[in-house]
């Protein structure tokens, strides 16, 4: 296991992308600063996508001027080709990610575009990626299967991910889009990758449809992984995979990696499109648990007495109120 691990809060782009109904730009806004304010350091915050494919994202620019930026975060967008690169280097996104697929037809379906097609353009963002020194992360989606061809080869994960490496990907995020990853295959396709691109290069993306996202990325720390992409209260999904669930709850990972860290974020943030949330810590009733392990909790004490608690612990306070963020929860940190 790593001594650290880096988390990699894909909530406000990955996590809403595949809401029903539009979220309110405000209430983006203050998701995005209140999980600044968290103590995360990597949060992926839009996507400079064409609003006809992903109407989600329209408001991408407004996003990104209006949110209130922390010095000691990194904000990134993500972009399909060098337009969208342009757009979000002028809105003031700190990084950029781009994406291929090891599957043909979901490069197809996601982008419209081949998998070729689609390393020739990230190859111009890259280009003028140097120009302006600005980092470049890729991602890997359909590691393990595709909802269209089915079970995915791992040579074909090394070849999309090794051709995103050697472009200048600072770092390759490998992601189960569809969630149908077990540790077996999580195994067997890291030793493949690794004979190609030094493990401390990867990342693991892990989603959650069978239940297997955590067991998944813990068996990727243990391979020796460090660096993790999570979603708040495990929002999240895939327009192009249709019955691919969320991702990895980002309290469960912290809970995982830290029993001491207190996140309640699935058992107590109302879901930002109105609809309930039972994400996987309240699915598995993580917050009655504590209270029968620890009765007395001197952390949520400290909370109601207005007492920062020592770091390290993110507390999110419940209301009754679905149209906004607004006195939602309270991130302390």
């Amino acid at each position: 296991m790593p001594a650290q691990v880096r988390v990699v809060e894909v909530g406000p782009r990955d996590g809403l992308q595949n809401e029903p109904g539009i979220v309110p730009t405000e209430t983006k806004i203050e998701l995005i600063n209140r999980l600044s304010k968290s103590g995360l350091k990597h949060i992926e915050a839009s996507a400079f996508v064409s609003p006809k494919w992903i109407p989600q994202m329209a408001d991408h620019r407004e996003v990104f001027h209006n949110i209130t930026k922390l010095s000691d975060v990194n904000y990134a967008a993500l972009v399909p080709n060098l337009k969208g690169f342009d757009a979000a280097i002028e809105a003031g996104a700190d990084e950029v990610a781009i994406f291929s697929a090891a599957s043909e037809s979901f490069s197809k379906k996601n982008i419209n575009c081949s998998i070729k097609e689609s390393l020739a353009r990230f190859n111009e963002v890259m280009e003028a990626s140097k120009r302006k020194n600005i980092r470049v992360r890729g991602y890997v989606s359909c590691i393990v299967g595709c909802p269209y061809e089915g079970p995915i080869k791992p040579k074909n994960v090394v070849r999309i991910a090794k051709a995103l490496y050697d472009m200048g990907c600072y770092e390759v995020s490998l992601g189960d889009t569809i969630g149908v990853g077990t540790p077996s295959t999580i195994r067997a396709l890291l030793d493949e990758v690794v004979k190609h691109i030094p493990i401390d290069k990867l990342a693991i993306h892990c989603h959650d449809t069978y239940g297997q996202a955590l067991v998944n990325t813990l068996t990727a720390l243990e391979f020796g992984i460090s660096v993790v992409d999570s979603s708040v209260s495990g929002l999240g999904g895939c327009p192009y995979a249709k019955g691919a669930t969320g991702n990895l709850a980002s309290e469960d990972l912290v809970y995982m990696l830290n029993a001491d860290t207190l996140l309640f974020a699935s058992t107590v943030l109302p879901n930002l499109a109105g609809n309930s949330l039972p994400g996987p810590s309240q699915s598995r009733d993580i917050d009655e648990r504590w209270k029968r392990v620890w009765p007395s909790n001197p952390i949520l004490e400290k909370v109601q007495e207005g007492v920062r608690p020592q770091p390290g612990f993110l507390v999110i306070s419940r209301v009754e109120d679905n149209e906004s963020l607004k006195g939602v929860c309270s991130f302390i940190f």
